[in-house]
């Protein structure tokens, strides 16, 4: 099972499964797409956005264990 940490950057969650944009786009991140994407980790955009990585990381977690 895979499954993502807050140094997973974002760009590699989205290649594990796309519907962890989801969560992304829940919390703000709407530029997923853009160049911050392929080097920024979670937790680095959730001190950006403003968001708890750690509950991201669990929602994406638990996502990605029922796929």
């Amino acid at each position: 099972m895979a499954q993502v940490t807050k140094d997973t950057i974002i760009a590699d969650a989205l290649r594990l499964d796309a519907g962890t944009a989801q969560f992304f786009l829940e919390i703000g991140m709407h530029c997923l797409g853009c160049p911050s994407a392929s080097g920024e980790s979670i937790e680095q955009a959730c001190m950006v956005h403003g968001a708890n990585a750690d509950e991201l990381v669990s929602k994406i977690n638990d996502y990605l264990s029922k796929q």
